[in-house]
C-alpha cells in the first residue's frame, strides 16, 4: 500500500514535535558506525565471488582523434589475460546526475585525454593491470584540438537567457561605491576515499551490479540504456559509498564495462578505476572567471549586482557549472545582470562537484563584496546586514524560512568579531602576519521525489527500506531516527536497509536533498502506520501516542506487540515536491569567521580559527549535521588554498591526477573548526521542516580565507587557490 504526498504548499503542521519519542535531533551515532571501523561494512569491490575476473579500463592518450586500431595480440599471449573488449555498449564518460540514460558511449572516438577506450580482463587484478599498459593502440589524431582554457579560440555562448534588470552601466557610474573586479577559480575534483568500483554479474537474464554509486534510481535506467535491456533486468547493490561529492550521481565507465564484460564472458568481472583514472575520467569541477560588479549607495545598500561568469565543458555536454545559483537571489540591487557563459573544450566531462554554482560562485562573490566594504569604510558584517533583501530580487516571489541576520550576528559574536576600523597589516606575530575574514553562506534548497518502505513488526521493532544511498553523510541514523521518532521506538529498534534496487526508489544522495527528500517518504509511511494504529484502537491520529513501543490512548497503553496480534503492518512512502518548489525561494544561510596567518617571507597560509554558523531548517541530527557542516569547511580550506587540478596545455593531459599532488587539506592544514547550529523550522522545507546539510558548509568558506589574507597582508589575490607564489610580489616589507 503506497501513501503519496505532493508538497505544494509549506507545511505548517509540525508533525516531528508533536512526537513523543524524543530522538529527532539528537546527537545519536551511526548505526553502521563499527561496521566501518571494524572494516566488515562491505564496499562495492570487496565481494567475494566465484570465478571473478579482473578488469582494469584502457585510456586514451590524445585529446582528440579515432581509434583506428586496437591490437589484442599484443596482450593475449601475456600471463592471465582473457580478453580485450572495446564494445560499443561501453561508455566513454560519467553521466550527468540525474540523467536516467546512457552517458556517450562512442569510446572510439576520443574527446578527451584519458577517456576509456577498452578494457582488458584477466585473472588477476595484477595481471589485467600489466596487459593495460601494454596493449598497442593506434590513433587519428585530429590536429590543434582545443584543450587549454585560456585559448582565444574558445567561442563562448550563453548558457541561459541573462538576466539583466534596470541599468547596471548607470548604476555603476552613479554609485557612491563600486566595485569591478573579475576572479579566477581553478578545476577541481571530487577525489572521494573509495575509488569508482564494481563488480557485474550475469546470469543470462539478469544483470546484478555492486557498484559504488549515488543515485541508484537514475543509475539503474543509464546502465540499461547503455546496454540495450530492460531497467528490470538490472540491480544495483550499493549499501555502503567511500564518498562521492558528485562523482557518483551518474553511472561511470568502469560499471557499464564490469557489465558488458561479465555479459561477454559469462562470468563476473570486477573493475576497479585506478586513482588516476578516477581524475582523468569521471568528473571536474570546471574553471570559472567571474565579473562582479557592486554599486552601492553611501551606506553600502546595494543599487546595483552584476554577476557573470564563464565556464567550459565538452563539446556535447549540455551541463554548466551554475555558477550565478546564490546570486540570483541572495543580495538586492535593482540594477541587475547575471549572464552564464559555456566555452567548448576537450577535457574530462564537467560535472557536479559539491555544491555545484555556490562552491565557487559564493567564494568571489564574497571576496568581491569584502572589496566593496573597504571602499564604502563599512564593516563587512553590517555591509551584509544591510543588504538582506525582503523578497527575491529578480522573482519577486518571497523567501522561506531564512536566519541569515541570526547566522551573521551570532557568528561574530562567538568569534570575537573587531567591529572597528579594518585596515590591513595592523597584526604581526614573528614572522607571521595575522588577519580576520568573514563571508555569507547560502546553497539553494532542493527536493526529489522518493520512495521508501517501512515496516512496524509483529514484535514490535521496525524495518526501514529504500534504494537511497549513504555516501558518509549519516543516512541510516537520519532515516532510523524518524521512523523511531514516529513510531515510538528506540532506535535501536528499527533496521534501515539501503542501496539496493529490490528496495522502493529513493531520492538518491546529491544537491543536499537525501534526508528531506527520503525522509519525507520515511514520515509518510509512517504516518500510515499510525493511521492504521489508530483505527485499531478506535481513536483519532491526534489522540495517538506512541512511545516506548506502546500505543497509548484515553489511558490505555496497549504494547505493539499486542496490538498487532502477530502481524505486520507495511507501508510505503510516497514524497514529491509540488507547486512549493516555485512558490518560494528556499535555500540554507550561514556565515563564516576565520583568523589566519601569512608568513612574511614564504607566503605560506595557515588558517588558525574557524567558526561556521549555519541555519538548516529542523536539524535531523546534531551529529551527522555538524559534521557535514565541518567537512564542507574543511574542503572550503582546499578550495581557498590548495585544490588546483592542472592541465598540459599541449594535449589536455592532467598532471597532478593523485592524491600525491592533488592537495586536498590535511590535519596539519585544518584548525579546530568552530560549528553552530542555528534552531530552525522551515515549512516550506519539507513536511520535516528540514532542510539541506551536506554541501553549505563550503559555499563561501574559500571567500572568507581570501578576506581574511587580505586583511593579515594587504594582498588581494583574486584567483584560487591562493598560493604561496601569488602572494610572494605583493608582500609588505618585513
Amino acid at each position: 500500500m503506497t501513501r503519496s504526498y505532493i508538497m505544494d504548499q509549506p507545511d505548517e503542521r509540525n508533525r516531528l514535535d508533536a512526537m513523543a519519542q524524543g530522538v529527532i535531533g539528537k546527537p545519536l551515532d551511526r548505526p553502521e558506525g563499527p561496521l566501518k571501523t571494524a572494516g566488515t561494512a562491505r564496499y562495492a569491490a570487496e565481494y567475494r565471488m566465484d570465478d571473478c575476473a579482473e578488469g582494469v579500463l584502457v585510456t586514451a592518450t590524445i585529446a582528440r582523434g579515432e581509434v583506428t586500431r586496437i591490437d589484442d595480440s599484443s596482450v593475449m599471449e601475456l600471463p592471465g589475460v582473457i580478453a580485450v573488449i572495446s564494445d560499443e555498449r561501453m561508455t566513454a564518460r560519467a553521466a550527468q546526475g540525474g540523467a536516467g540514460k546512457s552517458p556517450v558511449r562512442k569510446v572510439r572516438e576520443v574527446q578527451y585525454y584519458g577517456q576509456p577506450i577498452a578494457l582488458v580482463v584477466a585473472e588477476t587484478f595484477e595481471q589485467a593491470r600489466h596487459a593495460a599498459k601494454h596493449l598497442r593502440v593506434e590513433y587519428r589524431e585530429t590536429p590543434d584540438t582545443i584543450v587549454d582554457a585560456e585559448d582565444d579560440r574558445i567561442a563562448f555562448e550563453a548558457y541561459e537567457e541573462p538576466t539583466i534588470q534596470g541599468n547596471l552601466d548607470q548604476a555603476m557610474t552613479d554609485a557612491a561605491h563600486a566595485v569591478d573586479v573579475t576572479y579566477t577559480t581553478e578545476c577541481h575534483n571530487s577525489a572521494p576515499m573509495e575509488p569508482h568500483a564494481s563488480i557485474g554479474e550475469w546470469d543470462g537474464e539478469r544483470l546484478t551490479l555492486h557498484s559504488s554509486l549515488q543515485m541508484l534510481r537514475f543509475n539503474r535506467k543509464e546502465l540499461a540504456d547503455a546496454l540495450g535491456i530492460d531497467p528490470e533486468q538490472v540491480r544495483l547493490v550499493s549499501p555502503y559509498v567511500g564518498g562521492g561529492f558528485g562523482s557518483k550521481l551518474g553511472i561511470s565507465p568502469e560499471g557499464v564495462a564490469a557489465a558488458v564484460a561479465a555479459m561477454t564472458l559469462s562470468r563476473p568481472v570486477r573493475v576497479v578505476m585506478l586513482r588516476q583514472q578516477v581524475f582523468q575520467c569521471v568528473m571536474r569541477r570546471s574553471e570559472t572567471r567571474q565579473r562582479v560588479r557592486l554599486a552601492s549607495d553611501a551606506d553600502g545598500r546595494l543599487t546595483g549586482f552584476g554577476h557573470e561568469a564563464w565556464v567550459t565543458n565538452l563539446p556535447d555536454e549540455k551541463f554548466a557549472e551554475p555558477v550565478l545559483q546564490a546570486s540570483e537571489f541572495l543580495y538586492p540591487g535593482e540594477n541587475r545582470v547575471l549572464d552564464l557563459q559555456l566555452g567548448r573544450i576537450h577535457r574530462v566531462t564537467a560535472g557536479s562537484v559539491r555544491a555545484p554554482g555556490e562552491a565557487v560562485g559564493m567564494q568571489v562573490l564574497e571576496a568581491a563584496m569584502d572589496e566593496l566594504a573597504e571602499a564604502g569604510g563599512i564593516d563587512p558584517v553590517q555591509l551584509r546586514l544591510r543588504n538582506i533583501p525582503e523578497c527575491h530580487p529578480s522573482e519577486g516571489i518571497p523567501y522561506s524560512s531564512r536566519k541569515l541576520e541570526e547566522c551573521l550576528k551570532r557568528g561574530a559574536e562567538q568569534f570575537g568579531w573587531d567591529t572597528g576600523p579594518r585596515k590591513p597589516c595592523q597584526r604581526r606575530e614573528g614572522e607571521w602576519w595575522i588577519g580576520t575574514g568573514m563571508a555569507t553562506a547560502t546553497r539553494v534548497h532542493n527536493l526529489n521525489e522518493a520512495h521508501a518502505r517501512v515496516t512496524l513488526r509483529a514484535n514490535g521493532t521496525a524495518e526501514v527500506a529504500s534504494d537511497m544511498t549513504d555516501i558518509g553523510t549519516g543516512t541510516y541514523a537520519i532515516l532510523g531516527q524518524i521512523a523511531a521518532e514516529m513510531l515510538g521506538l528506540d532506535p535501536s529498534a528499527v533496521d534501515v536497509r539501503l542501496g539496493d534496487t529490490r528496495f522502493p526508489p529513493g531520492s538518491g544522495s546529491g544537491g543536499s536533498w537525501g534526508a528531506a527528500s527520503t525522509g519525507s517518504a520515511v514520515f509518510e509511511a509512517c504516518e500510515g502506520i499510525r493511521a492504521t494504529l489508530a483505527e485499531r484502537l478506535g481513536c483519532e491520529d491526534g489522540a495517538l501516542t506512541l512511545k516506548d513501543g506502546r500505543a497509548v490512548t484515553d489511558n490505555r497503553a496497549v504494547p505493539f506487540a499486542e496490538l498487532l496480534d502477530g502481524q505486520d503492518i507495511e507501508q510505503i512512502g510516497h514524497f514529491k515536491p509540488g507547486k512549493i518548489t516555485d512558490a518560494v525561494s528556499a535555500a540554507m544561510y550561514g556565515a563564516f569567521f576565520t583568523e589566519v596567518a601569512v608568513n612574511a617571507y614564504s607566503g605560506e597560509t595557515r588558517v588558525r580559527r574557524f567558526t561556521g554558523v549555519f541555519s538548516l531548517g529542523r536539524i535531523l541530527n546534531e551529529k551527522t549535521a555538524t559534521s557535514q557542516c565541518m567537512g564542507g569547511m574543511v574542503w572550503g580550506i582546499g578550495s581557498a588554498l590548495t585544490e588546483d587540478l592542472i592541465f598540459d596545455a599541449r594535449d589536455g593531459h592532467i598532471v597532478n591526477p593523485d592524491l600525491a599532488e592533488y592537495h586536498v587539506p590535511v590535519n596539519l592544514d585544518v584548525p579546530h573548526l568552530d560549528v553552530l547550529l542555528v534552531d530552525e523550522r522551515d515549512p516550506a522545507g519539507s513536511p520535516l521542516q528540514a532542510k539541506g546539510v551536506g554541501e553549505l558548509g563550503i559555499c563561501g568558506a574559500a571567500g572568507a580565507i581570501a578576506n581574511a589574507i587580505y586583511n593579515a597582508c594587504g594582498v588581494r589575490a583574486r584567483s584560487f587557490p591562493i598560493t604561496p607564489d601569488k602572494l610572494l610580489d605583493g608582500l609588505p616589507p618585513v
